[in-house]
């Protein structure tokens, strides 16, 4: 299961009129920690960045799933409150659950969230959907980690994995 954290990220970028401005930007990483999310965000912008870099804040945010959508520039965070029924009591409970939806407007992130939930078998409702000010969103990479890991202990030893 993924950990998702935002890490809000402060950097200088050259604005319209050429000037420097410093601004901060939340991003969302796939990692196992609060230092893992660092290094990755870290990793993850290094090319795009000069100058000072840092890491304001790193927070974990709770997501069941992420719904992604070609094209779209634009992150939307829907709030859906899973429907059961308590068999002993046959009262009906609401669990909130929250997914990120990859969209460029409000009614494509509609239609890409009812796609990616056409196979759900559980009842649920649509809370809320609201843009967030993510600038990008990065999942882990398995394959990559893997031969990461596996051409570092082919250095370190010598012995090819």
């Amino acid at each position: 299961m993924s950990q998702w954290f935002e890490c809000k990220v402060k950097y200088d970028r050259m604005a319209d009129g050429g000037a420097l401005k410093t601004v901060t930007e939340p991003y969302l990483v796939d990692a196992l920690s609060f230092t893992e999310a660092e290094a990755r965000i870290t990793e993850e912008l290094q090319p795009y960045v000069s100058g000072e870099f840092k890491v304001e804040a790193v927070k974990r945010m709770k997501l069941s799933d992420i719904f992604y959508k070609e094209g779209g520039d634009r992150w939307y965070k829907v709030k859906t409150n899973l429907i059961t029924i308590d068999e002993k009591t046959a009262v009906e409970k609401r669990t909130a659950c929250f997914q990120l939806v990859q969209a460029s407007d409000f009614e494509g992130a509609l239609k890409t969230f009812l796609e990616g939930m056409k196979d759900t078998m559980a009842d649920y409702e649509i809370a809320s959907i609201t843009e967030t000010p993510l600038m990008d969103v990065f999942a882990a990479n398995l394959e990559e980690t893997l031969a990461d890991k596996a051409a570092k202990q082919k250095n370190q030893t010598g012995v090819e994995g």
